[in-house]
Order: C-alpha cells, then structure tokens, then sequence
C-alpha cells in the first residue's frame, strides 16, 4: 500500500526561445450599425442656444430665512455696493421696504447720466 505521489503545486511555464512578432489587432466587423445616423440632424455644440440670452442680468438680491420657530434674518446685496442685514421680524420687514425703495435709487438701475441734458 503506497501512497500516491503529491503533485508539484508550482507550474512550471514554458518559455519562448526567441523573439516573436506581435499579432495586429483586426476591427471588428460592424455588424448592425446604423447607416443614416450623421444624416439625422444631429446638434453641434455651436448652434443656436434654445433658451436665448436676452442681455438681462440680476443686479440686486434679497436673501430672506424665516424657518418656523425662529428667528427671521434677511440680507439684502446690490452690485453697486449696497449689502444690508437685519434679524428679526420688525427689521426684516423694514430691510424689505428698504430693498424694494433702493431700486428706484439704485446707480445701476437707473444711469443718472444724460438725464440733466434731457
């Protein structure tokens, strides 16, 4: 009763004797590709902006945070250099009126230039 022989648990890998030619990648085969898609009137990144740019841009904000329970706070920043803060309810309500009356006032808004020669 012999045991039977253990086999080697390292492989033992054939190597190459010279230097051999690497093998060219073919293309696969294009096999169901769509024929007409280039001829579907695909968008170009320099058409036309669906939304439109109207030239307008934000001038002032009016930043108000009144969560229940708390107290309220609001600021209130122009680009002219207006910026303003309040908390509390009564201050907040005046910081509002107050936004609201500096668009009338506002440099930026209204150009005050060429309004004397008219």
């Amino acid at each position: 009763m012999s045991t039977p022989a253990r086999p080697t648990l390292k492989s033992i890998t054939h190597t190459p004797t010279g230097p051999k030619a690497a093998r060219s990648a073919a293309l696969p085969a294009a096999v169901g590709a769509p024929t007409g898609a280039a001829r579907q009137g695909v968008r170009t990144a320099l058409g036309s902006d669906p939304r439109g740019d109207d030239g307008r841009r934000p001038v002032a904000w009016l930043h108000i945070v009144a969560v229940r329970g708390t107290v309220p706070t609001a600021t209130s920043w122009c680009a002219c250099g207006r910026d303003r803060s309040a908390v509390g309810t009564p201050r907040v309500l005046a910081l509002i009126d107050d936004h609201t009356a500096h668009r009338d006032t506002c440099p930026l808004r209204n150009p005050q230039e060429g309004r004397a020669a008219a």
